[in-house]
């Protein structure tokens, strides 16, 4: 039986920041002098990450599945166009309340959500995103109707910072917003909170008997999820000054899936590398071909899933291994 003081050493050994993590935080940064053309792609990346990082706090951590995690994302992208055209003018106080925004939503169809078994949560989870998308259609005195919101304007954040054509310091806003809110899921994740959720998703039942009120637990990181997507909505709506219906389509809701495919589930970094990969693939498959870059993406897919994320990591890695053979 597994004591209280080893689990708490597994926790602290797990909330450690490793060499790797470091480097690839600081490779994050280093591409903002790396890659000065290339800001918008960039800021693009970044929001895409943060609501893959949305989605797998769900998915990968608590094993709820979802086709309508775009609903967030639009109240969100929504939530920051409106009050742009109000009376908030603050960026980030904006983005706090999209992030809110969400969350609501996110606690009050959570009680949907844990009455189901995963088919009934794909099915109640479109059905949510699907209700939002023609809502944002039929009130088009309030959402701006199939043209979305017009005339959106975001002032400088705390007045100094202007977000410019080029991006620049957008890519920054969305880069502190996501490695912040990344500590957070991290600790999150690491914690007797995020253990708990690692054994609901094992075993539900098993967990309830144990004690481990699961309803509780699930109804928390769903409110947190969906937090974090409306953060990552108000981001896309703050940074392209646009919020249309498009921010509900099911499109958006399957290449979240796609980018959690491509980079893996349960270990938060995996909507991060999944984000880069997609974004580096569309953009080249799509200057290729540009009305057939969805084919593509569609045939990398299929290899990673008949190959094996496992073995596509040993064949990337084989050339190191060769080259450190025999050294002490």
């Amino acid at each position: 039986m597994t004591t209280q003081p080893a689990i708490g050493d597994r926790l602290r050994r797990l909330s450690r920041w490793s060499a790797d993590e470091i480097i690839f935080w600081l490779a994050a940064a280093a591409t903002f002098v790396v890659f000065p053309n290339r800001y918008l792609i960039l800021t693009e990346i970044a929001w895409l990450a943060l609501f893959a990082l949305s989605l797998d706090l769900i998915l990968g951590y608590a094993g709820i599945l979802s086709l309508g995690h775009a609903a967030f994302f639009g109240v969100g992208a929504y939530t920051a166009g409106l009050l742009a055209l109000g009376m908030v003018k603050e960026p980030l106080v904006a983005l706090l309340a999209s992030g809110a925004a969400a969350a609501l939503l996110g606690f009050v169809t959570s009680f949907l959500i844990i009455r189901g078994a995963d088919l009934t949560r794909l099915m109640v989870t479109l059905g949510i995103c699907s209700m939002l998308y023609f809502l944002s259609i039929q009130y088009s005195s309030l959402t701006g109707g199939s043209d979305g919101l017009q005339g959106i304007t975001i002032e400088p954040l705390f007045g100094l910072f202007r977000f410019d054509m080029f991006g620049k310091t957008a890519f920054l806003y969305c880069l502190a917003v996501l490695f912040l809110l990344f500590l957070l899921a991290r600790r999150v994740v690491n914690s007797p909170f995020g253990m708990s959720l690692r054994a609901i998703k094992n075993n539900p039942l098993r967990a309830a008997a144990i004690g481990i009120p699961v309803n509780r637990r699930l109804i928390a990181i769903y409110t947190l999820a969906a937090f974090y997507a409306g953060i990552a909505g108000g981001l896309f709506t703050q940074t392209t000054q646009l919020a249309s219906p498009d921010v509900f389509s099911f499109e958006r809701s399957a290449d979240l899936l796609l980018v959690l495919v491509l980079g893996g589930t349960g270990y938060l970094y995996g909507g991060l590398v999944g984000a880069v990969a997609f974004k580096i693939l569309q953009e080249f498959f799509s200057s290729l071909t540009p009305q057939y870059w969805q084919f593509w993406i569609g045939l990398v897919l299929v290899v990673v899933v008949l190959i094996g994320r496992e073995r596509i990591q040993a064949i990337v890695r084989w050339p190191a291994r060769l080259l450190t053979r025999g050294k002490p």
